[in-house]
């Protein structure tokens, strides 16, 4: 697709088709396929275990494929070594061909200044030795080495063992993998070679040419874009990153475009696609990448979004784990949400609507994927606090 000027509209069209919303769901159960084509389309999936409602990662899924065996998704993304797990964005699942790509990030690994490990005495014989454990007795947990006095811990400070500070070293280093993670979400580490594909594993690239791959896949993931979504995708440096980004122009992989009320230079990827419309309607997680980076959620969507987790509660305007949802090509309202497992519940703390929408179409949507979403966590009823217009809308709608 060859074009010069976007309007608005069609830039969230094409935003939304590159991120897999311009396909219904699938009908049956999804499969094997239908993982592939939604990681691949992405290029990774975030990872976060906050369990307030769901891990963010299967919600980013389910907003696209609907109801899923979450089972059967772990098995496929763990036992067949197309995907792993490394830093891209943040801590993600990405395909097993991403592994050289981010090579130059291991080789330039440098524990922060605050690793506990940094203030063991011979840290770098105790490093050693789990990684010999590892290849002397295969994969393993943090709770399966041997323990380590590590700093003391302060009243409130989140926890972590030093056998877990030390195989997340290796991890970022490159000298362990993640073979699979167990029910109770804990890592299991071995050595890049069980876990991957050899050629994954013998493939070397400068870090420039995988520095500009990497780009090209994120300007895939996003469609448009500018300079600075696509460099965030990954979590580069946009400034470093800008000649990188031209060669991929001079190369045809991106042109330069005007959108419709942007006033940064967009870039669109030679594989988008701009459907005449986008249909049916989702709740985003708060780390899906369509929402992820707060300007371009912004600047497509008109729709000011923030993370309130790490807020003190008087201080939240939405709730604390607040899902966008989206209807079409637009984003139309927000819920705070909550799975009471003890009562079978799905809790709707909060509910916003946003200016100008269609309140009854808007509840009726929303009232349609709450219900899905209540069934595919195994609860039994929704209850909604009515605390305003919206709301209440919304609880007479369900």
């Amino acid at each position: 697709m060859r074009r010069t000027r976007l309007s608005a509209a069609e830039a969230r069209r094409i935003a939304l088709a590159a991120q897999g919303f311009d396909r219904e769901r699938p009908n049956g159960s999804p499969d094997a396929r239908h993982f592939r084509r939604v990681i691949d389309s992405l290029g990774l999936l975030q990872l976060d275990f906050v369990n307030v409602l769901m891990p963010a990662h299967f919600l980013v899924l389910w907003s696209r494929l609907g109801a899923y065996d979450k089972a059967r998704f772990e098995r496929f993304v763990y036992h067949k070594g197309d995907y792993t797990e490394q830093w891209a964005h943040e801590a993600s699942i990405v395909p097993a061909s991403s592994w050289p790509l981010l090579a130059h990030r291991r080789q330039a690994y440098q524990m922060h200044k605050n690793n506990p490990i940094r203030k063991l005495r011979n840290r770098n014989a105790y490093l050693d030795a789990v990684l010999q454990q590892v290849q002397r007795d295969g994969a393993l947990t943090a709770s399966e080495l041997p323990p380590a006095p590590g700093p003391k811990r302060n009243p409130g400070d989140w926890h972590r063992s030093i056998p877990k500070w030390a195989l997340d070293y290796h991890l970022r280093r490159g000298s362990l993998a993640v073979s699979k993670r167990l029910r109770n979400f804990q890592r299991v580490y071995d050595l890049p070679e069980r876990v991957l594909s050899g050629h994954h594993l013998q493939r070397s690239l400068s870090s420039t040419d995988a520095q500009r791959e990497l780009l090209k896949l994120a300007a895939g993931a996003l469609g448009i874009a500018t300079l600075h979504d696509i460099a965030d995708y990954y979590r580069m440096s946009p400034r470093e990153t800008a000649p990188l980004v031209q060669d991929l122009v001079d190369a045809g992989a991106l042109s330069k475009v005007k959108v419709e009320g942007w006033s940064e230079t967009a870039f669109l990827s030679s594989a988008a696609r701009l459907p005449r419309t986008i249909r049916g309607a989702s709740l985003l997680s708060p780390f899906d990448p369509v929402v992820w980076f707060r300007p371009r959620t912004e600047r497509l969507f008109n729709f000011h979004y923030r993370i309130e987790i790490y807020v003190p509660a008087p201080k939240r305007k939405w709730g604390y784990y607040v899902l966008p949802f989206r209807v079409g090509d637009d984003i139309v309202a927000r819920v705070d949400l909550k799975a009471d497992r003890q009562s079978k519940r799905l809790l709707v703390l909060g509910a916003h609507e946003e200016n100008g929408i269609d309140r009854p179409g808007c509840c009726q949507c929303l009232a349609t994927e709450l219900h899905a979403l209540k069934d595919w966590l195994c609860l039994n009823d929704i209850l909604v606090t009515r605390g305003n217009a919206f709301a209440r809308s919304l609880a007479a709608t369900i």
